[in-house]
């Protein structure tokens, strides 16, 4: 299992169109793909899952990776993260 924390620094936090683009990378890999904030732990395969989870900007976000591809998934999804922050 390979993890990684990062901040939220978009203007809008997770929603909609973001969750659904995560949720594609996410499904994109073989490894359970797991979002955690706070006492909250949510499946990143799983648009659902994540409509119920607000991330709002500011939010500190631990992303969880378990499995064959774990190191590639948890690149792919920080990435994603990555390129949500730079959008301000």
């Amino acid at each position: 299992m390979v993890s990684e924390s990062l901040v939220i620094q978009n203007r809008t936090g997770l929603h909609l169109r973001p969750a659904g683009v995560l949720v594609s990378e996410a499904n994109k890999c073989e490894s359970h793909v797991m979002l955690i904030c706070g006492e909250r732990k949510r499946n990143c395969k799983s648009l659902m899952s994540l409509l119920a989870f607000p991330i709002c900007p500011g939010d500190e976000v631990t992303v969880e990776c378990d499995g064959e591809d774990e190191e590639e998934a948890l690149r792919r999804i920080v990435s994603f993260f990555a390129n949500l922050n730079e959008e301000g």
